[in-house]
């Protein structure tokens, strides 16, 4: 498969948009490609030709543009962006992860937990990682903890208290 590359996405491959959305925003690489100075190479779109799962943990694709091994190889490290304006709408019961990050999480009397820094994808369930006055919580993120999300407030309840 030359000039295909490997990708890890950081979800489960056969539910990845990388799949899906037709060009990916590239940020990097270490090195120059195809001439260009790194300083023109750090963004860039590509157009997907082709894309799939592969194996595990992995998807490979086809990039418009990247014809050879060499070519695939000077992609390492690079890290792959989405335009946001082009995921799918969630359905009423599904929240994109990255809307949460930012979002305040309350207990179910309202007091605050923190704010959503990141989602870990574990293997048993994601975990919302949550930072309050520099103080790190981690609460699952579950149907049976979270009782409700509102993105326009921002905010997030969870079955979840401080001292735990």
């Amino acid at each position: 498969m030359h000039g295909w590359v490997r990708v890890a996405p950081f979800n489960d491959p056969r539910l990845s948009l990388l799949l899906r959305l037709p060009v990916w925003f590239l940020r990097g690489p270490r090195r120059a490609v195809g001439g260009a100075t790194p300083a023109e190479a750090r963004w860039r779109a590509v157009e997907v030709e082709r894309a799939r799962p592969h194996g595990a943990g992995e998807i490979v694709a086809r990039l418009a543009g990247i014809d050879d091994r060499d070519a695939a190889v000077a992609l390492e490290g690079v890290e792959i962006f989405l335009e946001r304006a082009r995921f799918p709408a969630p359905t009423e019961d599904e929240v994109y992860w990255a809307d949460l990050i930012g979002c305040t999480v309350l207990d179910p009397d309202g007091a605050p937990l923190g704010a959503v820094v990141a989602i870990d994808d574990h293997p048993a369930h994601p975990v919302m990682r949550l930072s309050d006055a520099g103080r790190e919580r981690l609460v699952p993120l579950v149907p049976e903890l979270i009782r409700s999300i509102d993105l326009e407030a921002r905010t997030v309840v969870a079955d979840w208290r401080r001292d735990w």
